[in-house]
Formats: C-alpha cells, sequence, structure tokens
C-alpha cells in the first residue's frame, strides 16, 4: 500500500510539469460530453511511462537475432505475455502453423568476358558494431523468394516500377530471359519481383543505391545513421497485394488443427514468385553495376555511387543460386484483454508486432517497447479501480515481415468476433526519430489529431505542435524516396496536419481492407538508414534514433491515449464528415484521368455527397450525445462496414474494401477507389464502369445506415 501511494504522489508530480508543458490540450475531445473525467484518466495513465522502463525492454527484445519461427522468436512471445500478465490483462499465446522459408544457400557471382568479377554476398560488418558476427545471424535473403539456379545477362531497371519497365521497353532493353537489378524505394519489393516475373526475366537482384538510404544522405554508421556499404536490405516478396498471410491459407485461419490437406499447394500458388530474388548490399551491387555496358541509363535513373549507371546489354552475366528452405512452422501471437464494462462486446484492439529479421530494434521493436509501456500504464489504472467502458484487445503479433501473417491468420480466425471492433490502432516502425506521423482512415484522422494535442513532446509544446512545425519545415524540402512503410494524403482537402492513407505494408491491412474495420498507424520517424538489416540493433538505436527514451515515451503515451479514448467514449469519435469529403475528391480526381473519357461520374459523386451530407448530420447527434447511444453507435460503426463489398476487388478477391487497397503495382501506398482507378490504369473502360457502380452502391449504402441513426 505505500508502494503504490508513493507511486500516486510522483504521478502528480509527473503530471503537473507534463500539464505545463501540454497547454494546447483540448478542452472537448470528439465523443465525450464531458470530457473532465477522461482527462483526469489520460493524466494518471501519461505519467506512468518510462523512459528508463522502454529502454530495458527494448534492451531484452533485441538481445538476440528473433526471425519468425525460431525459438529467439518464442522467447519473446513469452517475454511479452509476461508483461501483459503483469498489468493484469487475461493474456494467451495463440498459435499457428504457417508456411516459412528461410535461406540454406544464397549465392551470387558475376563475370565479363575476361573473368569473374564478383563473388558474394559479402557479410555485413562495419568496424565496432557489437552485434554484427552473432552466429544465429541468417545472410540476407528475400522471404518467399522462389529457389533457383540461374545464369543470364544482367538488365538496370531503376526502381521496378511499372513505369521503369515500361520505359525500358520502349528503349528497347528487354528483361525476357534476363535477371533484373533494381534498387530499393519508390514500391515494395514483392511488386518489383512481381512485374520482373511477368516480364519474363528469371531473377531479381534488389540493392540498396547510398543516393537512397546510405552516405549520399549523410555520415553512414557508426559515423551517422546511414545504412553502410555492407548494409543488406532483407524483406519478404510475397506478392501481398494479391493476399496477406499464410500463402497456402488465403481467407482461412492456419490453424494448429488446420488438416493439411486443406492447404492452398505451392506450386502454382498466385501469393509467391516463381523466380528467385536475392538483396544486396551497394557495396556488392557497385561491382555488378561498374562493369555494365550498354546505353546509358535514363540520367533521372542514376543513383550515387561513382559511375555513370548502364543498362547492361550482354556485358555481365550473373549466376544466381537461391535455395530456400520452406516449410510449415509455428508462430505465436500474444494476446491480452481487458474485459469492457457496459460495452463489452465492442472491442478496441491494438497492436505491434514483434518478429525481425534480425534484431529490429527500430522495426519492429521500438514499437513494442512503447506498446509495453501503455500496456503498463493501463494496469496501474486498472489497479486504481478503472475499467474501460469497451473491451480492450493488446496484440503481438508474430511474423508480419514474412507477410503480415500472425495478423492476418487471427482476424481471419476472429472474423465474427470482430464484427464488434471499433478500431484497430497499429504502430509498427514506432521510433526511429523525433518526427511523429501518422495515416489511418478519414474518419480517426482528427482524432488521432486530438489525442496528439494532450501528449507532451520531448521538443516542448505537445506532440501536435511539434508535428506541425516539423510538417511546415519538411514541406520546404525534399524528404526523398519513401523506402518502408508509411502512407500519404490522396485527398489535400485539409490544411491541418497530415495524417495519410493506409495502404499496406504493416497489420492494419487484414482489419481494414479485409473485414472494414477503422484503423491507423502512428510512428515516430527519423533518418532510419539500416531498415532490415543487421544494424537495426540496439547500438544503433541509442547513437541515433532515441538515446534517452523519451520518444518511445512520447509514442508509448500517444499509443495508449488512442486506446483510452476509444474505449471510454460516450459515442464512437468517427469523423463521417471528414471521410465523405475525401471520398468526393477521390472520385473528382479519378474523373479528371484521360483515361476516364467517357464514363459518367454523376451518380457516384451524388452517392459521395450523400455521404458527406449524412456524415455532417450525424456528426451533430455525436455532439449533442449527453448519454451513452448504442444505436447511434451501432449505425457509426456498420458505416465502414458498408463500404467493403463481399466480393472483393477483380483478381484480388481478399481485399474488400471499396476505398482503399495496396496498389498491385505499389504495394506499400494506398490506391484509393482502387477498383475504379486501377481500372482505369489498366484502360479497361468496361469494368472501371462496373467498379464505380458498385463504390457507388457502397456509398449509398453508408449514407442510408447513416441517415437511419437519426430516426426514431
Amino acid at each position: 500500500m505505500m508502494r503504490r501511494n508513493f507511486l500516486l504522489l510522483s504521478s502528480l508530480v509527473v503530471l503537473l510539469g507534463a500539464a505545463m508543458r501540454a497547454q494546447d490540450a483540448p478542452t472537448t475531445v470528439a465523443g465525450f460530453h464531458d470530457f473532465s473525467a477522461q482527462r483526469k484518466i489520460d493524466a494518471q495513465f501519461m505519467a506512468v511511462p518510462d523512459p528508463k522502463v522502454a529502454g530495458a525492454d527494448l534492451k531484452t527484445l533485441t538481445a538476440a537475432p528473433h526471425f519468425a519461427g525460431s525459438p529467439e522468436d518464442e522467447a519473446t512471445a513469452q517475454f511479452v505475455a509476461q508483461k501483459f500478465r503483469d498489468a493484469g490483462l487475461q493474456t494467451e499465446i495463440v498459435p499457428y502453423r504457417v508456411m516459412l522459408s528461410t535461406p540454406r544457400k544464397v549465392s551470387v557471382e558475376a563475370y565479363t568476358a575476361t573473368g569473374k568479377i564478383f563473388s558474394g554476398p559479402a557479410k555485413e560488418h562495419v568496424v565496432g558494431d557489437p552485434f554484427q558476427d552473432d552466429p544465429r545471424v541468417l545472410p540476407g535473403y528475400n522471404g518467399s523468394s522462389a529457389s533457383g539456379d540461374v545464369t543470364a545477362p544482367v538488365v538496370y531497371a531503376n526502381y521496378g516500377t511499372l513505369a521503369d519497365f515500361n520505359r525500358l521497353e520502349k528503349m528497347g532493353e528487354s528483361v525476357k530471359g534476363k535477371i533484373v537489378i533494381v534498387r530499393y524505394g519508390a514500391n515494395f519489393r514483392g511488386v518489383k519481383v512481381y512485374i520482373a516475373q511477368q516480364r519474363g526475366a528469371v531473377g531479381v537482384l534488389i540493392y540498396s543505391d547510398p543516393a537512397d538510404d546510405g552516405y549520399f544522405k549523410g555520415d553512414t554508421y557508426p559515423q551517422g545513421p546511414w545504412r553502410p556499404e555492407s548494409g543488406v536490405q532483407r524483406g519478404a516478396v510475397q506478392f501481398l497485394f494479391k493476399y496477406p498471410g499464410d500463402p497456402q491459407t488465403p481467407g482461412v485461419a492456419s490453424t494448429m488443427t488446420l488438416p493439411d490437406s486443406a492447404r492452398v499447394p505451392m506450386a502454382g500458388n498466385v501469393s509467391v514468385p516463381t523466380i528467385p530474388s536475392v538483396p544486396l548490399s551497394y557495396g556488392d551491387a557497385k561491382l555488378i553495376l561498374r562493369a555494365m555496358g550498354g546505353q546509358d541509363s535514363p540520367r533521372n535513373w542514376q543513383g550515387a555511387l561513382p559511375f555513370t549507371y548502364h543498362m547492361g546489354g550482354d556485358t555481365v552475366k550473373v549466376h544466381m543460386v537461391v535455395d530456400m528452405d520452406a516449410h510449415v512452422r509455428t508462430i505465436w501471437d500474444v494476446i491480452g484483454k481487458i474485459p469492457g464494462s457496459d460495452a463489452s462486446q465492442e472491442l478496441v484492439v491494438a497492436g505491434n508486432h514483434r518478429d525481425a529479421w534480425v534484431y529490429g530494434a527500430v522495426d519492429p521493436n521500438s514499437g513494442t517497447a512503447a506498446m509495453l509501456e501503455a500496456v503498463r500504464g493501463l494496469g496501474a489504472l486498472l489497479k486504481q479501480g478503472w475499467r474501460p467502458r469497451r473491451t480492450i484487445v493488446v496484440a503481438s503479433w508474430d511474423a508480419e515481415e514474412e507477410g503480415l501473417i500472425g495478423s492476418t491468420e487471427w482476424v481471419e480466425d476472429n472474423a465474427k468476433l470482430l464484427q464488434h471492433a471499433v478500431a484497430y490502432f497499429n504502430t509498427d516502425v514506432g521510433v526511429s526519430g523525433p518526427d511523429f506521423e501518422a495515416d489511418a482512415v478519414p474518419s480517426l484522422k482528427q482524432f488521432i489529431r486530438d489525442v496528439t494535442r494532450e501528449v507532451p513532446s520531448p521538443k516542448g509544446g505537445t506532440v501536435y505542435d511539434a508535428w506541425r512545425a516539423n510538417e511546415a519545415a519538411e514541406k520546404s524540402k525534399d524528404k526523398g524516396v519513401q523506402l518502408s512503410e508509411g502512407g500519404e494524403d490522396n485527398a489535400h482537402i485539409s490544411r491541418d496536419v497530415t495524417v495519410g492513407d493506409l495502404g499496406s505494408g504493416s497489420d492494419y491491412s487484414p482489419f481494414l481492407q479485409h473485414i472494414g474495420v477503422p484503423s491507423s498507424d502512428i510512428r515516430s520517424d527519423g533518418n532510419y538508414g539500416v531498415y532490415h538489416s543487421v544494424f537495426d540493433n540496439y547500438a544503433w538505436f541509442v547513437m541515433n534514433a532515441d538515446p534517452t527514451f523519451v520518444y518511445e515515451q512520447q509514442m508509448a503515451r500517444v499509443f495508449g491515449l488512442e486506446v483510452l479514448h476509444m474505449a471510454d467514449a460516450d459515442v464512437l469519435p468517427y469523423d463521417y464528415t471528414q471521410y465523405g469529403r475525401e471520398v468526393q475528391s477521390y472520385i473528382d480526381t479519378a474523373a479528371k484521368r484521360p483515361e476516364a473519357a467517357g464514363i459518367d461520374f454523376a451518380a457516384a459523386r451524388a452517392a459521395a455527397v450523400r455521404f458527406t451530407a449524412a456524415g455532417r448530420a450525424v456528426h451533430v447527434q455525436q455532439v449533442e450525445a449527453t448519454t451513452v447511444n448504442a444505436k447511434l453507435d451501432a449505425a457509426l460503426r456498420a458505416a465502414e462496414g458498408d463500404l467493403i463489398n463481399p466480393k472483393g476487388l477483380p483478381n484480388r478477391p481478399w481485399f474488400t474494401h471499396t476505398i482503399y487497397a495496396p496498389g498491385e503495382y505499389t504495394g506499400y501506398a494506398a490506391v484509393v477507389i482502387p477498383g475504379v482507378n486501377e481500372a482505369l490504369d489498366a484502360k479497361d473502360t468496361a469494368r472501371a464502369r462496373e467498379q464505380l457502380a458498385v463504390v457507388t452502391a457502397a456509398l449509398n449504402k453508408a449514407a442510408e445506415t447513416l441517415e437511419a441513426a437519426g430516426k426514431p
């Protein structure tokens, strides 16, 4: 009891300082008739997350390489589960049996007419890194790569985007029967392999160009944060834009009891490549690129290596050997639960993945450490007698890196239960630096802005203040190519800080794009040059990302307040007016495309206007509600579900959301009204009309749901 009183006193002291800094905190918050009681709960929660505890947890989580399905990965599951239990959460470890692949052999050799010029890949190494020599570190590889032994001339294809491959054709450079070398950036690595495979290539080499995350950006590790010459970006090349999760069980949970006879054979599987691919460092890639002849590359394809990039011709031949060990392995999701009080059937789900290509200090365990501190804060509230209105579920996902597998299998396993989920909050690359960023469905964008107005920033003021100042500064300079996860705002209708749109690349995808749960993703961004390499470790993190772990504390507070506000709100704090305005913008933009000539968008525009008007009317009810309104809540939640088309997208039926999906040729970035825009990309007018009708029907259905909320 004395210890508890001491903690409460300490909390009040800490919160007094926080309150003085957070002067921009809102006096009214969407979803709450009277926010004063919740403000006190928030203050008690925000006093708990501790930079030192977060740092200690991060050190434990990153003590060993822990790729999905490894014994070290299971150990992290046990660690997280104990942390959940210590906080008072009802906790279980949920295993799944899924297809995973690890390398038995990866080798690349290059030859010119005069002999061998390269044999590798070389081991990742810098002077002084304390983690690089652990024998459990696997060599650089691409998860889900096909096995193969191929020899062919090599062709340079820039970033390997659809536009890049189309330009190659116009230049008379065929990739059929050849090995393509592309640089990371601009799209998802699986898309690079997908297009190369479609064009007849027999293999793909993917390297990190110093122009994008190496010495061209600044000092390299260990002198600075950027990728050193030997750094390799590992990553999965599963075709996640077809469907994520276990490639053998699309739409079905890969439970421990699922019979092998229910699995889709890997042969002919549409979600995995049929050609081998290997990631390379720029130290290795330069030996190949420097020797390549043929015509000069287009000047905007030139990277930062100190020679002219050429297209290749037949000057250099590459011999690739990839031998992957692919079989069904066990993974472990950790699920913690806090039962709700009077709205316990409604679920607020929050999660972060735990598995890593190697150590994963930034990706993902900076997010895990922040999540654990948020959980500890929730636990402190529980011990003081607090209970949430809605049930809270906190999840530590496994095998995200291999293809969003742990979250996808759990969502498919619990799809019926999740019909009552009112939100999914994600964090992944939690902290790589000091700059807060967020992505969300439009109905949650203002919700996130409001949360950040309450949290103090290590920079002074609130997180919202720092976010706004950083965005203003960034608009005056080029941030360069997006190399990892993250969205952009496709509508540009708000003058407030930008909350991007959700594409893919993290665990929100099955929640939003498969079953229609409103979702968000948050992170604190920075100069992160060691993505998916052995150097994404504790030493790099404390040197470059967050030496005193104060941004870990910040992200724990933001993540936790997202959960608290959604769990305790009197009325669900969705903003369908913003949603409708953004959809109107998407439709107007699509209608202006040259490929849309002759297509009548009038009905779709009218449906979007109706949806916006219904959102505006229901907002009045949300603001005026003085008591809990179950009918209103049900309508608000159902409206997002109305945007789901059970038939899914053409050729991609797993993706059922009519407004957002990862692009077939982008992967990470969101394609808005994807059925329409991808049909226009393909110049398929008939399909575009058909998909426009699907969007129109979904918007009208959602509008009708919101309109009915106000009827007696």
